[in-house]
């Protein structure tokens, strides 16, 4: 199922002046991280995030609201999205089939009657797949997004793209196609595990508190792009502006405050978290994990919903603004699409006695 979105107007360029989420009531906006331990074992393609207190959330969109204050201890997280060629070891190490590579079943497709469900395999429409953007052949109406996805037989994350597409060439591009089972199955045999939200918004920020963006107010400073996100005319007009139409490799573009790659942009990328629309308002005040239950209003009774944050190559001022620290969107677990994958994260392990 294709995730839920929040639409944005369009104005070019997001304004440089305005803040992602006001300052604490007594007037501070300074970030509270203690130090690195000097002793800590950082695991080797791992970043030492510090942890500390910060301001969870932004004023800008009702799904990111409110804001409130959070506190996070200390963790580790992979300096890059997962690549293929991490993803393979995985899958060679384990067999693992994906979710895209699967058939669906009635399980699968909530809200589809038994009928219909029998009408789309006789019509031949039930295959192995994942959810793929297809530009559209000119301006649309933007409340509309299934005029840009479709439903792409045979693509998974070998063949991001479809039958005939490969990886080759591309091994060090983050891994798509990807659900969050998937995701949470590579966590487990890695020794690790997907980060909470709460840790992913923390680690995006890089230090910085109160920031539109991951480096800062301002979008392309000096006029560099700092994330691979969408240039042109969405949806139908790429102009690729900073050389990648689409995926970038692991690292094209600069490091966070922490030394994290592509917190913003590239593929939206999967936490641990289950959506619920009254969560940011009840939320423990330290190392929040997300509702113990999901409820998404916008899904068929009974369908819960995973947080994905980052924003990826879709990702535009015109619509969703989804590379910013902030930003949120929601999908159901099972759901692959070639514009999302994931990163890890590791908890130190704690010292004898403590």
């Amino acid at each position: 199922m294709l995730a839920s979105v929040l639409l944005a107007g369009c104005d070019n360029k997001p304004a440089a002046s305005t803040r992602d989420v006001p300052v604490s009531p007594s007037g501070s906006s300074a970030l509270v991280a203690p130090a690195v331990d000097p002793a800590t074992q950082v695991p080797a393609g791992m970043v030492w995030v510090p942890g500390g207190t910060f301001h969870m959330g932004s004023t800008r969109r009702p799904l990111e609201g409110p804001v409130h204050t959070v506190t996070v201890d200390g963790f580790y997280m992979d300096g890059t999205e997962v690549t293929n060629v991490q993803f393979g070891a995985f899958v060679s190490a384990t067999g693992y089939v994906t979710t895209a590579e699967k058939s669906p079943t009635p399980d699968t497709l909530p809200g589809v009657s038994p009928a219909e469900f029998q009408k789309l395999v006789d019509d031949g429409m039930i295959a192995p797949g994942a959810n793929n953007f297809r530009p559209t052949q000119g301006a649309v109406d933007l409340n509309d997004e299934l005029q840009w996805w479709e439903y792409k037989k045979g693509a998974d994350w070998r063949h991001p793209n479809g039958a005939g597409s490969s990886i080759s060439g591309h091994e060090t591009d983050p891994v798509v196609c990807v659900s969050w089972l998937d995701a949470a199955a590579y966590a487990k045999w890695a020794g690790k595990r997907l980060p909470t939200e709460a840790e992913w918004e923390f680690a995006a920020r890089g230090g910085k508190e109160d920031q539109l963006f991951i480096w800062g107010s301002e979008f392309t400073p000096g006029g560099k792009w700092m994330a691979n996100t969408w240039q042109g005319e969405f949806p139908w007009k790429v102009a690729a502006d900073d050389g990648f139409p689409s995926l970038a490799p692991a690292k094209s573009y600069p490091a966070n405050g922490y030394g994290l790659y592509d917190m913003a942009g590239n593929v939206w990328e999967w936490t641990a978290d289950w959506f619920h629309p009254g969560y940011y308002g009840a939320s423990p005040a330290k190392n929040p994990q997300g509702p113990d239950v999901g409820f998404d209003p916008d899904q068929p009774e009974g369908v819960q919903t995973k947080i994905i944050r980052g924003g990826s190559w879709l990702c535009n001022d015109c619509y969703c603004e989804g590379y910013r620290p902030a930003a949120r969107m929601k999908t159901t677990p099972d759901t692959s699409s070639n514009h999302a994958g994931f990163r890890c994260v590791k908890s130190p392990a704690k010292k004898q006695g403590a």
